[in-house]
């Protein structure tokens, strides 16, 4: 907390609004930003302190909090708020006037920028006193981007950058996002965003829904190619979270053979990421597992394996039934699977062919290596119960999307530049992990997710 001496004029039990002001002091509390704020004072030395560098990053941090779309509407709040301007430490005895004016606002976050590393190890800070309140802090992990429009315009093919105006935007660029899905009547849809801005890469741990990585870019980065950096970024500065994580969760952007093989084979972390339909040719049938032999064993680009146990179906998917999986075996780096014949009772046709008739009473057990195909095949098999309840947690990342759009401002926002937007994320997450470090230590770790909004309501 960024400390501030000066006199009483009435107790804090007797503040109104002490619901939203108790959030506030409380996030004040777990903060642990003395190291910057002296960083500052020292830059500051020498030169008029009529508004104190304290009392300025409490009311940014208060903006924050309170969700004020920009200063002016911050600046209003605390003219008229006395209980809110002596929390944040300004000087009680100027009253409103004591309210600094917007270019003062307009200078210190400019000083930011060049403290964006203090700002980072803030986090880093909260994210070790998170580890020390929630021991299983990082077991599952989940990594999504989300796209962030810039408040300023886009510059125009024939306009000098040189000669733009103050509203233009140098640093962000355009970006598209296409989802697709099927609906219920089996009809598919498609649905493409096109946004000017950047991107918000994040990774977060999945159970508690709190960031512990991120990375702004450019709205055209391509989302699989921060997936290792994030989680290498994550290992140099909290190792034991990535060495006790167990599962990565993400969606079709991050699918890549790389990301889930560096995953599993560097950082013993199971790959939980959906997969892009690649197949061009008859993507709807599966292929020969082992195509240099006559076989009966197949396999679909999702991962199932599949035993073609028949051939006179009326359509040709009709002939495979998935065999049943029995495991991974980390020793040999293969997913295990058993006969469906002989694990679920199913008529079989095709025995003759199937290992040359030589099956065991148990029956046929094949055995996939991953690297078979590393984009396919995982350590958590992607036909198994496990595969489909884990990726479940995916969502988590939305979730804190979409608190970042509706209670921190993202939504509607006046920030332009890239360094802006890198410090205003920045500013977001240490709110939302201060205020997760604030409700535990209080006893209300209930009330993690309620980190602005929603907190009003408890």
């Amino acid at each position: 907390m960024a400390i501030i001496h000066q006199p009483d004029l009435f107790s804090w039990e007797h503040v109104d609004a002490a619901s939203d002001l108790d959030r506030l002091h409380m996030l004040l509390q777990a903060l642990p930003d003395e190291d910057l704020m002296r960083t500052l004072e020292d830059e500051r030395k020498g030169r008029r302190d009529d508004y104190p560098l304290r009392a300025v990053w409490n009311s940014v941090l208060a903006g924050i909090v309170f969700q004020h779309e920009g200063i002016q509407s911050l600046r209003r709040e605390l003219q008229r708020n006395a209980q809110l301007r002596q929390v944040c430490g300004f000087d009680v005895f100027r009253g409103a006037k004591g309210v600094p004016p917007e270019w003062v606002y307009t200078r210190f976050l400019r000083k930011l920028f060049a403290h964006q590393a203090g700002i980072d190890r803030m986090l880093d800070a909260l994210v070790d006193r998170l580890e020390e309140l929630l021991p299983d802090l990082g077991r599952r992990l989940a990594v999504d981007s989300k796209a962030i429009q810039s408040h300023g315009k886009p510059l125009r093919e024939q306009v000098d950058a040189a000669k733009a105006d103050g509203r233009r935007d140098r640093d962000a660029d355009w970006g598209v996002k296409t989802y697709k899905g099927v609906r219920k009547d089996g009809t598919a849809w498609e649905k493409t965003k096109r946004w000017f801005g950047y991107k918000l890469h994040l990774v977060v741990d999945a159970q508690y829904e709190l960031p512990l990585g991120y990375a702004v870019t450019q709205a055209s980065a391509n989302d699989s190619p921060y997936l290792l950096p994030l989680v290498e970024s994550l290992g140099e500065r909290h190792p034991e979270l990535v060495q006790q994580a167990e599962y990565l969760s993400g969606d079709k952007g991050y699918d890549s053979q790389e990301n889930n093989k560096e995953l599993w084979d560097d950082y013993a972390i199971r790959p939980v990421i959906d997969i892009r339909a690649t197949w061009k040719e008859e993507p709807e049938l599966p292929r020969p597992l082992y195509p240099e032999r006559v076989d009966t064993i197949f396999y679909t680009e999702q991962g199932q394996i599949l035993c073609r146990c028949r051939d006179d179906a009326p359509k040709e998917s009709g002939n495979y039934a998935p065999m049943a999986y029995q495991g991974f075996e980390q020793d040999r780096m293969t997913l295990k699977y058993r006969c469906p014949a002989k694990a679920h009772g199913i008529a079989c046709s095709q025995q003759d062919l199937c290992n040359q008739g030589r099956q065991p009473a148990h029956g046929r057990i094949v055995r996939v290596p991953l690297d078979t195909n590393r984009r396919t095949f995982a350590p958590l098999a992607r036909d198994s119960k496990a595969w489909k309840r884990e990726y479940k947690h995916r969502t988590a990342v939305e979730r804190v999307n979409s608190r970042l759009d509706v209670s921190f401002g993202f939504e509607r926002h006046y920030i332009r530049g890239i360094k802006k937007m890198k410090v205003r994320a920045g500013l977001a997450l240490l709110v939302m992990l201060a205020m997760a470090v604030g409700w535990i230590e209080t006893g209300r770790q209930e009330r993690i997710r309620s980190l602005v909004g929603q907190a009003r309501a408890a």
